[in-house]
């Protein structure tokens, strides 16, 4: 199945691949390669890889579940999973879109890095999930940051 493969290219980090996998939903490449960059950057390690679904004959379904640098930061107990929902016409997919099951305490995180350290992240996540070039490198502040959110005052004990 072309989902697979293209599944195999987003955690091979190699984008020229990805790009080529993807090369009939050109419209998710730039999102899709800034994901595989931030999974590079969060040190993203397979822990069970799901067989994909057809949900209908137009949607190819394919989960993985991950450990990463972010959620290890936060010193919790829980592995990602990320969903790739493929649109699939006359055989090809014509686009991709993510999904997460983050725990809530990934969003408190987030927006507390924000709030609190912006000098941290501004430059390697300009531009955050829109193509800039440097997603691993805003995985790797973000990680930053929520280590920093977990030892502070304002993280839930």
């Amino acid at each position: 199945m072309a989902a697979e493969v293209i599944i195999d290219a987003f955690y091979s980090f190699d984008s020229t691949e990805l790009e080529a996998a993807l090369s009939t939903a050109k419209s998710s490449i730039p999102s899709i390669v800034y994901y595989q960059g931030w999974a590079k950057g969060g040190n993203y390690e397979i822990v069970n890889r799901m067989r994909c679904e057809a949900r209908s004959e137009k949607l190819v379904s394919c989960s993985i579940t991950v450990k990463d640098d972010l959620i290890g930061a936060l010193g919790i107990d829980f592995n990602v999973t990320d969903t790739f929902e493929f649109s699939v016409f006359n055989g090809k997919i014509i686009f991709v879109k993510t999904r997460s099951d983050d725990p809530l305490i990934y969003q408190d995180a987030h927006n507390w890095v924000k709030r609190k350290r912006p000098e941290l992240i501004s430059e390697p996540c300009r531009g955050y999930f829109t193509g800039v070039p440097t997603p691993g490198k805003c995985a790797q502040a973000m990680a930053q940051g929520f280590a920093e959110f977990a030892a502070s005052d304002d993280y839930p004990k």
